[in-house]
């Protein structure tokens, strides 16, 4: 029997006497208990996912290797690859369009941002959009995949290194992103999200031979991830507190100006549906400037925008 995604189990009901009632729920509690994946610390922290370390491992440490061969077309190759994937591909395309559909696009659009998606070396799009909508269903409790209530290292990287890899598990994802496991386009990418990466990097080895690789591929995700993960452990524990949510998240402005606006993570999870989390006028926020360019250029409509009344700061919507 396949393992399932669930923040806890599901109880089917049937036409039947109380006491039978019980009895079959008992039975129903206990056969899902032993085929559920509950993630979070508890369930996903009990054995090391040795793939993804070696992986990890492996890039910090030619990460590290990157600065002992710098150059300056190395380093802008780096930055202009940090800008597709990190704000193009996580914060505009995998966060702000396919999780929270905060905005519309062409179809093609939408596959290019996922692609853009997958350079981050975060998994495929349906991983990513599956557990970030497990993360605000049950944010700061048992089975949030990356709280920082199950300490600062898990919810940073911990939580990745752990458990079951489930980056290729479409069928289990499904009920999470059950919008992605309908398009051909996003299941296959999501099998395969490895390969535009790859590709990439033998470009880059083409064009400027290893010091490329080195800060374009390795440098370049490695700061990518930091970078994100920060979202899930900084954001939960440092910052400012404009809305009352029912969870720990803060506006954060240093992880702001690393991911391109996702910082402002008590502005997002008040209006989790809105394609602009920077709320103020001083809160800088590229994603959503990028969002702006699409919608000029007539390839993003039904941009959805939070209210936010300074004198009433209460989450209140999106128009």
């Amino acid at each position: 029997m396949p393992m399932e995604l669930l923040e806890s189990p599901v109880v089917t009901e049937s036409p039947v006497s109380d006491k039978e009632s019980q009895s079959a729920t008992s039975r129903v509690r206990v056969a899902q208990a032993q085929h559920t994946t509950i993630l979070g610390r508890a369930t996903q922290g009990q054995s090391r996912n040795w793939l993804t370390t070696s992986f990890m491992v492996g890039f910090h440490v030619l990460a590290v290797a990157a600065l002992f061969f710098f150059s300056w077309k190395a380093f802008a190759a780096a930055a202009v690859l940090y800008v597709f994937a990190i704000n193009m591909g996580i914060g505009m395309g995998y966060h702000r369009l396919l999780t929270h559909r905060g905005y519309t696009t062409p179809k093609w659009v939408e596959y290019f941002l996922a692609i853009c998606g997958t350079l981050a070396l975060e998994g495929g799009p349906i991983f990513w959009v599956a557990t970030h909508r497990i993360h605000h269903q049950i944010t700061d409790r048992p089975g949030d995949p990356h709280t920082p209530h199950d300490g600062g290292w898990w919810s940073h990287m911990g939580w990745v290194m752990s458990g079951p890899g489930l980056h290729s598990q479409t069928s289990i994802l499904s009920r999470y992103a059950p919008d992605l496991a309908k398009d051909r386009f996003m299941v296959k990418l999501s099998e395969y999200h490895w390969i535009p990466l790859v590709v990439v990097g033998l470009g880059l080895l083409a064009f400027g031979g290893w010091r490329f690789v080195l800060w374009g591929i390795f440098f370049r995700v490695v700061v990518g991830l930091h970078a994100t993960w920060l979202v899930n452990s900084a954001t939960h524990m440092w910052g400012s507190k404009r809305f009352p949510t029912r969870d720990d998240s803060r506006n954060n402005w240093w992880v702001a100006l690393l991911t391109g606006g996702e910082g402002w993570h008590n502005n997002h999870h008040a209006h989790p549906v809105s394609a602009r989390h920077g709320l103020a006028w001083y809160e800088f926020d590229p994603n959503y400037y990028g969002i702006l360019l699409l919608k000029a250029v007539g390839l993003a409509k039904n941009v959805k925008i939070a209210h936010f009344d300074p004198e009433d700061p209460r989450p209140a919507g999106t128009a």
